[in-house]
């Protein structure tokens, strides 16, 4: 996921710093947006799969789903990062292994419920842990939160170190005027909400000493990335089926199901990912999109370019990365068309552009089927606004319909850049700006009160007994009305992944059948 983006994401360059100017679908996530939040410190590689997104990390107090390492007493076995003479030494973060797996004390942070077709994970208590990065150093805590962790208000951290949330090198912190040093250790306990995602099961298709392979149901991430952590795929495999230490060998986006392959050991891992370079596997998708799809074989070549990776928008640009796809129509009732897809390279959301260029957008994608990008929704490459603008309109769009999750977003990810950016390119945009800014003030309003509320260090202990609800958390006060389970499905669907030596199919979900008729 790197993205070039600047040092410090001011409010004059709000949905600037959201543009990303072209990046390898290939990449992933070494690096997070300066927005509202700030990259993790070690932030586990997610690997790209042939024509989906790969999304980032988390960051509040900015960290990972990891447990990034305490500092340590000096050895001189340890090598020194540079620095002024003297200057105190610790480790770097521990790497990732190869596996994903994460213990029974990590799966123990809280616990499931379902409700209304939906799985949910109940509020629960969380440290984003980071390294004093290099362009801190010297600066105050309080100047650090005021013009870098904006997502929150100031008063919000005042209220956390009287609560003994923020701690420095594992001491709580006394006072936001702290200057950081090189190598400070920085800890934020937060109370950490996750969107709800679809109550299907994760159904294996096959295991054996070598590889688990699932039909995943749409709405659920792979991997641990911006809000959701306990309601990844990687959690469920673990909490519920007891399958650990699994290398991932492609993913699929979040709102995308089928055919999920995992390795047991690295030996199959490298295997595969072999076979990949050598171009011997194969990826078939099914879709419906929008419209008549011509009744031929339609090859699509068109290069693309990522726009955001946080916001996960792409397009058709020449400047953009070659890619190809090969579409041909299934079947055809009158208003949509199911079409396989079979993409030959993997670029970032590339069936879902190459559609979108074509004029047959998924029929309910929440992006690519979207008004934002003009009367003719991208067909042909036009698209009459800015990257800026898209972006805007994207988000308030979705605002408006308090849809933000479909672009993994919350209002915190964009408070600073849309109330302080310049002005919309639309009247939606401008009702948006509107909102958000009341938003802000009572964000604001609720950090004063509980600042008041946690001013004894008994009252701040007492708060942390019910892990439910908690009085410096302003999502606690949102009341969000639940998507139905129907809304978090995209029809966009991993049908067969072949190999030389393996074929794994899913079955074909009902929105694909030939009689499926929308409501």
């Amino acid at each position: 996921m790197t993205e070039a983006l600047s040092a410090q994401a001011e409010a004059a360059g709000g949905l600037k710093a959201l543009v990303q100017q072209n990046g390898d679908a290939g990449s992933d996530s070494s690096g997070e947006p300066l927005l509202a939040r700030l990259e993790p410190t070690a932030v586990g590689k997610q690997v790209p799969e042939g024509g989906e997104q790969v999304q980032g990390g988390d960051g509040q107090l900015p960290g990972s789903g990891e447990q990034a390492p305490a500092p340590v007493a000096d050895s001189s076995k340890r090598k020194k990062r540079r620095g002024a003479t003297g200057e105190r030494v610790v480790p770097p973060p521990k790497k990732r292994r190869t596996g994903v797996s994460f213990s029974d004390e990590h799966f123990a942070e809280t616990t499931y419920y379902f409700e209304g077709g939906l799985r949910k994970v109940r509020p629960y208590y969380f440290d984003f842990q980071t390294y004093c990065k290099g362009r801190w150093v010297g600066r105050s805590l309080l100047h650090v939160f005021s013009t870098e962790f904006r997502s929150q208000p100031l008063a919000y951290y005042e209220a956390a170190v009287r609560a003994g949330r923020l701690h420095l090198n594992e001491e709580p912190v006394q006072d936001l005027s702290i200057v950081l040093k090189d190598n400070d250790f920085l800890r934020n306990t937060v109370h950490r909400h996750e969107p709800p995602v679809t109550a299907e099961p994760i159904r294996l298709l096959a295991e054996n000493n070598d590889v688990v392979v699932i039909d995943k149901p749409s709405s659920i991430p792979v991997h641990p990335c911006g809000r959701f952590r306990h309601n990844t795929v990687i959690f469920i495999l673990g909490k519920e089926h007891q399958l650990k230490e699994l290398h991932p060998l492609h993913r699929l986006d979040r709102l995308t199901s089928g055919v999920l392959m995992f390795a047991k050991t690295a030996a199959f891992s490298e295997k595969i990912h072999e076979q990949v370079r050598d171009r011997q596997l194969e990826k078939e998708y099914v879709c419906r999109v929008a419209g008549e799809f011509p009744d031929k074989e339609v090859i699509c070549k068109e290069p693309i370019l990522v726009v955001s990776y946080k916001v996960g928008v792409c397009r058709v640009d020449p400047r953009g990365k070659p890619c190809e796809t090969v579409f041909q129509r299934l079947s055809y009732n009158g208003r949509s068309s199911v079409v396989q897809c079979r993409p030959l390279t993997g670029r970032t959301h590339q069936i879902r552009v190459h559609l979108q260029f074509l004029g047959h957008p998924i029929l309910n994608d929440p992006i690519y089927n979207s008004t934002a990008w003009g009367p003719s929704r991208g067909q042909g490459g036009h698209i009459p606004k800015t990257d800026e603008e898209l972006l805007r309109d994207l988000v308030a769009e979705h605002q408006a319909k308090e849809s933000l999750s479909m672009l993994d977003l919350c209002d915190g990810d964009l408070a600073p850049g849309l109330t302080d950016s310049t002005a919309p390119s639309s009247e939606l945009a401008k009702d948006s700006l509107e909102r958000l800014a009341t938003a802000a003030q009572k964000i604001d309003g609720v950090a004063e009160a509980a600042s008041q509320h946690l001013d004894t260090p008994e009252k701040a202990a007492k708060a942390d007994v019910n892990q439910e609800t908690d009085p410096l958390c302003a999502e606690c006060r949102v009341l969000r009305q639940d998507p139905l389970p129907q809304d978090l499905v995209m029809f966009l669907h991993a049908l067969r992944y072949k190999g030389p030596d393996f074929e794994y199919v899913s079955p074909i979900p009902a929105w694909a059948q030939d009689d499926w008729q929308e409501d």
